[in-house]
């Protein structure tokens, strides 16, 4: 019983918290339209912190998927300017974000490269790419074809929230019931054994900074379609959301430990904290300090629980 409460990350504590607090202060928080919301808007997040829970679970970081993704909603919304079908345009982006998730990979497997660095220097070139492409401008005029999807709604609900489930379905497959995800875990936990059961380690860590490029593109479509145009930094510094709620969701980096249930609680509580502090109007200054308060806590509260049980 004690290691079953123990496998609880604090974050799901400070999410009822969060939502207990925000219901009191905050003047309509707990409205079905507004949990609507912070479920629309926590879609886009959670479709980059799936594939950063695998990364960081190799022992891995990924801080170009903010960046990636600015730049495939980019290319989506370009190809769909350029009279491009949805599906073609969504494809370019897929490819993308494809190419950037490989070259990640390859840069830390093949090459060596701490993962900060090599994300950080790959950061810095979707950014500027995406810049150039649009010089620092929105693009617009994307017709009606995404935001129509974007705005349906799946068997009674929105259209994001359906996809965001689906991947997460998705993903706790790949994590749980496959040789891959037993792989996911051996990189981390024990790469060695892996190596020496003839497993080729190298390419299914490049697969997982692949998936990751991948799932960058796919959150193209849903920012996308939000935003009804693409901007070239609109997702900057979303990667550090992702990594702060996979964190807090109980991944651990160092023993290849993931748990993706505790992955959708931490981006819930992102969702719900910046949800909340706009609901009360505040500025957008505090909303990111109180997401890194929202790490240490949960981290403390984490570390005090263990060393009582």
């Amino acid at each position: 019983m004690a290691k079953s409460i123990a496998r609880i990350p604090g974050v799901a504590f400070l999410l009822v918290s969060l939502g207990v607090v925000f219901s009191i202060f905050a003047s309509g928080f707990a409205s079905m339209p507004n949990l609507l919301n912070i479920g629309i808007q926590s879609s886009t997040l959670l479709l980059l912190a799936l594939p950063m829970t695998f990364i960081i679970m190799t022992e891995g970081l990924d801080l170009s998927m903010g960046a990636v993704l600015g730049l495939t909603g980019v290319v989506l919304a370009s190809a769909l300017v350029g009279g491009g079908s949805l599906s073609v345009a969504f494809a370019a982006a897929l490819g993308v974000g494809l190419a950037f998730g490989i070259a990640n990979g390859l840069l830390v497997v093949k090459l060596g490269l701490p993962p900060f660095v090599a994300t950080l220097g790959t950061l810095g070139i979707a950014q500027g790419i995406a810049l150039v492409l649009t010089r620092g401008e929105s693009v617009v005029g994307i017709g009606p074809a995404l935001p129509r999807l974007y705005a349906s709604r799946w068997i009674g609900l929105p259209f994001s929230i359906v996809v965001a489930a689906l991947m997460y379905a998705i993903f706790h497959f790949l994590l749980y019931h496959t040789r891959f995800g037993n792989y996911v875990f051996a990189i981390g936990g024990n790469r060695e054994a892996l190596v020496l059961a003839g497993v080729p380690a190298g390419f299914f860590h490049v697969a997982v900074y692949a998936l990751a490029g991948l799932m960058s593109g796919f959150a193209a479509l849903l920012l996308t379609g939000r935003m009804n145009s693409g901007h070239p930094v609109a997702a900057m510094g979303m990667e550090f959301d992702a990594i702060a709620a996979v964190i807090v969701g109980g991944t651990e980096r160092q023993r290849g430990n993931g748990w993706l249930p505790g992955t959708v609680l931490g981006v819930l509580a992102v969702g719900v904290l910046r949800n909340g502090l706009n609901v009360m109007a505040l500025p957008s200054s505090i909303q990111v300090a109180s997401i890194g308060l929202l790490l240490i806590v949960a981290l403390l509260i984490d570390s005090f629980r263990r060393s009582r049980l």
